[in-house]
């Protein structure tokens, strides 16, 4: 049936959950087949585009690669997807396969239910939703939905007599899936791998399937090529929102409740160059700790070193690496994005502390 259309792949998960890792361990090896990625970011510096663009493959270029920076793909679909999606479509030289990698924050049925739009449905198909879950911090009871802790809690924290908005995108993450990804596997032990895995299969009521990964590892011939076609069964995954809306449409109650992210924010923090990374990332530590920093992730300057330095953090986990050479005439900087939960993070304060370094 979907022989003759281009075969789209949605990747999603949390934030830091290791989607980029895996699309650029993804891009150096495609089977052969000409890819085209779309990435939404969250934050005005994109990151995840330059990370994969000085990834050194075939499938890494300008071209091949689309930014939709600053603006959450779930909420967009008419404005930004839809268009970008046209203008790939018309290209005289057509992808093989389309990469979406949503925002950490974002919604993914929104966007599976755009392939269902008429200038999309003939010509492309979502081959498979692919959710990438952080199993350590799943391990680490970040997601738990125990409610007699919470209860015991309240007296101290009246910050957790709410629902959580960021377990229930998890939850919704994983209710779209075709495929699930338990990423960071090397950083569990068996009984903790076993403990991620109940907990995600207690969250859903679909059965969707489900592989471990280490360092988003994953060949292209189990994420590409499911044959799916998500779009056409999007009804029985529908996320807390919609559910919601029904709930109260049968009760004849009118509802309007927008899929926003007002409770989240990101900025972007412009330092000097970094003389020692190892210090600098022990001290960032300090800094995610204190502020509340839900992820950071960026660039850095390091002097007398010809590459840039890529910091990506997650919680007080920070990865950093060298990725590619200052290109000619580039400006070396150091330029990190900060996210964080609009009510607990302090800009100016976080913005003082990472001068400092």
């Amino acid at each position: 049936m979907f022989k003759e259309k281009i075969p789209a792949t949605v990747i999603t998960g949390f934030l830091g959950a290791g989607k980029t890792t895996m699309i650029r361990n993804l891009l150096t090896d495609t089977g052969g087949k000409k890819i085209a990625l779309i990435i939404n970011e969250f934050g005005d510096l994109g990151v995840d585009g330059e990370v994969l663009k000085g990834c050194g493959a075939e499938n890494c270029t300008e071209d091949d690669i689309i930014e939709l920076t600053n603006g959450c793909i779930c909420c967009t679909v008419a404005d930004d997807f839809v268009p970008t999606m046209m203008k790939l479509l018309e290209r005289e030289s057509r992808p093989d396969h389309i990469v979406i990698e949503t925002s950490g924050l974002a919604l993914p049925q929104p966007l599976v239910a755009a392939f269902n739009w008429p200038e999309i449905r003939t010509q492309v198909t979502v081959d498979g939703v692919v959710t990438v879950v952080d199993s350590a911090a799943v391990a680490a009871g970040r997601f738990a939905d125990d409610h007699d802790k919470v209860d015991a809690m309240r007296a101290e924290d009246e910050g957790l007599d709410h629902e959580s908005p960021l377990e229930e995108l998890f939850e919704d993450q994983l209710t779209c899936a075709d495929l699930i990804v338990l990423n960071k596997t090397d950083l569990l032990d068996a009984d903790g791998l076993a403990t991620v895995r109940s907990e995600v299969t207690s969250r859903i009521a679909r059965k969707p399937a489900m592989i471990e990964a280490r360092n988003g590892s994953v060949p292209a011939s189990v994420l590409l090529g499911l044959g799916i076609g998500t779009e056409a069964d999007i009804e029985n995954r529908k996320s807390h929102h919609e559910l919601e809306h029904e709930a109260l449409h049968e009760e004849g109650v009118e509802h309007h409740h927008d899929h926003d992210h007002d409770e989240f924010e990101s900025f972007v923090a412009e330092l000097g160059p970094v003389a020692d990374p190892a210090s600098f990332v022990e001290k960032l530590k300090g800094i995610i700790a204190e502020h509340d920093i839900l992820r950071l992730k960026g660039f850095a300057d390091v002097p007398g070193k010809p590459m840039r330095l890529v910091i990506q953090a997650v919680g007080s986990r920070i990865d950093h690496y060298f990725d590619r050479a200052w290109a000619p005439g580039e400006t070396r900087a150091t330029r990190l994005v900060v996210i964080g939960l609009h009510d607990e993070m302090d800009d100016d304060a976080i913005r003082a502390a990472l001068k400092a370094l």
